[in-house]
């Protein structure tokens, strides 16, 4: 009686484990189909107020041979006759896309945007890419040559130019080797010499978390060391994100996670399919392993003193990504024929999307008509 017992106490325990196996099984299916569901790879067009599709307005992915490669970009208009923007995206390797979603500026009404994925990054990340060829230079160059397709495209003699973060530490450099090509330049978050960025972000967070008393935080800063000789600990680029987040000093003032921030909208963009969506992950790991040390130890106010076109930094006071003060120190000694400096009072890492309207209205004001008077807002 007492092994039949065991016996069929076992077989329950087998049912049961075959009921959470069959279940987790389920679960993951239809899990992967929302996911799939959700990844058509395609843009949606434009539409108006009334939800019809505006008139020859333009919504399209496109690829591009771009130094002997193909990559990707979106490109959304409602009218492919206005100016072109070109957005260097955030890194190295992460593409903005996703911040145009969940904090739409509207841009595509009043430019033409280009969202161009750079070299590894998104939908224009292969496994067949050489890293060799993945350098700094190698981007400069890529840059100028989108540049030349979107002018040629759009029958225009020039484009403007939007780096935010790390497209800013590309763009700024872009602008510098081939102003001919651009109407202005706008840095976003602008990179100046990011090592000493994160120096001064540390002791600011050390700062900022003894004063709530949120001592678990502080030792775990204290144990995460960076500085300008000694470069970031492994441990402090592991706390470096959530620990900028939890200040409102991140990607967006509001954010408080790059779980609930980022990754988690990703999945959920429409724009791609879902073997792309995995690549942009990849795409990230891969060009942050090869660029970052570059990007880290570049001290772009002993390079950067002199641009031949209107120069224009949107910087968020509240960012500790990107420190303001050196974004300000590098703008204060650029000479330009035009020059506009504009703080976003409510703002982080991304004012474009943080403060669409202030942002869009400076764009229109200030940097599209190229004004003739110097602008220099505080």
């Amino acid at each position: 009686m007492r092994w039949k017992q065991i016996f069929c106490a076992q077989g329950n325990d087998v049912r049961l484990m075959t009921f959470g196996i069959l279940t987790l099984c389920g679960l993951f299916v239809l899990g992967l189909g929302v996911l799939i569901a959700l990844s058509p790879g395609k843009l949606d067009p434009l539409k108006d107020e009334a939800g019809q599709v505006i008139p020859g307005s333009l919504s399209e992915r496109a690829t591009v041979d771009v130094g002997g490669v193909p990559q990707g970009m979106f490109i959304q208009s409602v009218d492919p006759a206005n100016p072109v923007l070109l957005i260097l995206h955030d890194g190295p390797g992460m593409p903005d896309w996703f911040l145009n979603v969940t904090h739409p500026p509207g841009l595509e009404q009043h430019f033409t945007v280009v969202w161009w994925e750079q070299r590894g990054a998104g939908i224009s990340f292969s496994t067949d890419l050489n890293p060799t060829d993945f350098t700094m230079e190698r981007l400069i160059e890529d840059t100028i040559e989108v540049a030349g397709y979107l002018r040629k495209r759009f029958d225009q003699d020039r484009v403007y130019l939007l780096g935010h973060s790390f497209g800013s530490f590309l763009g700024i450099q872009v602008a510098q080797r081939a102003p001919d090509r651009f109407h202005a330049y706008i840095g976003m978050a602008q990179v100046a010499h990011q090592i000493q960025s994160e120096e001064m972000a540390h002791a600011a967070m050390l700062d900022a978390y003894r004063a709530r008393g949120d001592n678990r935080m502080v030792e775990r800063l204290e144990a995460a060391p960076v500085s300008v000789a000694d470069g970031m600990s492994p441990a402090y680029l592991r706390l470096r994100d959530a620990a900028m987040h939890g200040l409102g000093g991140g990607t967006t003032r509001q954010m408080r996670s790059m779980i609930t921030g980022v990754f988690v909208p990703v999945w959920g963009l429409r724009a791609y399919t879902l073997r792309e969506k995995i690549n942009i992950w990849r795409g990230k790991a891969w060009s942050r392993d090869i660029l970052w040390e570059e990007v880290l130890h570049t001290d772009l106010t002993t390079q950067i003193t002199q641009l031949d076109l209107p120069v224009y930094f949107f910087v968020g006071d509240h960012g500790l990504t990107a420190d303001p003060g050196l974004s300000r120190a590098l703008f204060d000694q650029i000479e330009a024929p035009l020059k506009g400096f504009y703080l976003f009072e409510n703002s982080a890492h991304s004012p474009l999307f943080e403060e669409p309207e202030n942002a869009t209205a400076i764009l229109l004001r200030d940097v599209s008509p190229r004004v003739d008077a110097l602008v220099d807002q505080h």
